[in-house]
């Protein structure tokens, strides 16, 4: 990888694993320094050893991004450690407890949405402020998903956390893009991570979604990570507002005869 991101400090929340953790040390390799967020600790540090292994700069700060006050500072941890804020991931989410909408209960809605939208909300936010009071200039990814364009049966809160968030993500383009911030949304198919071992974890279940992507197999952190570095280089420049979709084919199949 070309060092892309050479000299800037990204942020990567939800970063202990999967997705976030792979993008994170590709941050490094791209050049950049990389803060850590996220609710584990040791697998936190686990991530910032395999960041300084790739030869980059790391600080791990434990945050729960459904909380303000954890997402105020963890902001300005990252400025008090390297000197600024360049590019953010808003990676940290939840699956939720996946059921029909007449049994799913309260508590797991608000939680759901609490994590994956209001914590992108905050995490923007933060993010932000701290871009315009340098001056503006800098680039932020949602994770959003596939099932933010499209339902899922059994999993309502879920996808509509993940609606929510490409929403967001258009907004804050919009309100952004003349200050020189680049807001966009990646949306994965189901990919190989801890949070799809256990929502995957039934045999019949994982054989019935792996039918649903036409690659014939599931999605790999690496290959999405690679599309976050991307968008948060000069090489994306001139995009801003949009959703960028890695799913093997899931969508283009959705109305294929059975």
């Amino acid at each position: 990888m070309t060092a892309d991101l050479e000299g800037k400090i990204a942020l990567v929340t939800g970063g202990t694993s999967g997705i976030g953790r792979e993008t994170a040390v590709l941050f490094a390799k791209a050049g950049a320094k990389v803060v850590v967020a996220g609710r584990r600790e040791r697998e936190g540090q686990e991530t910032i050893e395999l960041v300084r292994a790739a030869g980059g700069d790391g600080l791990f700060v434990k945050a729960d991004v459904s909380k303000a006050s954890d997402v105020e500072t963890l902001v300005q941890k990252a400025v008090e450690g390297f000197g600024r804020l360049d590019v953010a991931f808003n990676n940290a989410g939840i699956e939720g407890a996946w059921g029909p909408v007449v049994r799913q209960t309260e508590e797991d809605f608000d939680r759901t949405m609490n994590i994956n939208l209001k914590g992108a909300w905050l995490c923007l936010k933060y993010e932000i402020r701290q871009m315009l009071k340098q001056g503006g200039g800098g680039a932020i990814v949602n994770m959003a998903s596939i099932t933010g364009l499209v339902g899922s049966a059994g999993a309502a809160a879920y996808s509509a956390s993940k609606h929510g968030v490409i929403g967001l993500t258009k907004s804050a383009a919009l309100e952004n893009a003349k200050s020189g911030i680049r807001i966009n949304a990646v949306c994965p198919a189901f990919t190989e991570t801890p949070m799809a071992d256990r929502t995957l974890r039934l045999p019949a279940v994982h054989k019935y979604v792996l039918s649903c992507h036409p690659i014939g197999r599931l999605g790999r952190p690496a290959e999405i990570a690679e599309a976050v570095v991307w968008m948060c280089s000069d090489r994306a420049s001139f995009m801003t507002g949009q959703s960028l979709v890695l799913d093997g084919g899931f969508l283009a199949g959705q109305n294929s005869p059975s």
